[in-house]
């Protein structure tokens, strides 16, 4: 397989407990489909149904797929100021240098963003359980009788 950047040879490395296919010229790696999901769920933990869209729309590239040559197609991932490229036949991904340590980071922000939206949801909704309850009905009621 061929680097998209500098048509060098992608050397098959580790990278945050992954085989990747790496370039040693322009430090770029390309993910394979399902190993940008297993590299997301290094850090977040609530499954696939939580992240969030991966991308809606994307523009082509002169870039092409290590695997079928394809023009790759440039997209926002997640809709975080990162843009990285995808195989329009869903081979793969192209990360510039050291994204994938930038993926991990955004995961990370949106596990903890999540967690505090369910934590607060959590505490709005035992909110509205308390005030539906009889007792808070008879003490606003005992309040404006008097």
């Amino acid at each position: 397989m061929k680097c998209p950047r500098c048509n060098t040879d992608l050397l098959p490395t580790e990278r945050h407990k992954l085989k990747v296919n790496h370039c040693p010229s322009c430090q770029g790696m390309w993910l394979e489909q399902v190993e940008l999901g297993e590299l997301e769920d290094e850090v977040f933990d609530f499954g696939d149904r939580w992240k969030g869209s991966l991308f809606i729309s994307s523009t082509p590239t002169t870039g092409q797929c290590p695997e079928c040559a394809a023009h790759l197609e440039r997209f926002q991932y997640r809709f975080y100021d990162l843009e990285m490229e995808v195989c329009p036949n869903q081979h793969g991904y192209w990360l510039e240098a050291d994204e994938d340590s930038r993926v991990l980071e955004l995961m990370k922000r949106e596990e903890a963003d999540l967690q505090r939206k369910l934590l607060v949801e959590d505490k709005w909704a035992a909110t509205l359980r308390h005030m539906r309850s009889g007792s808070f009905f008879s003490k606003m009621r005992d309040l404006f009788r008097k």
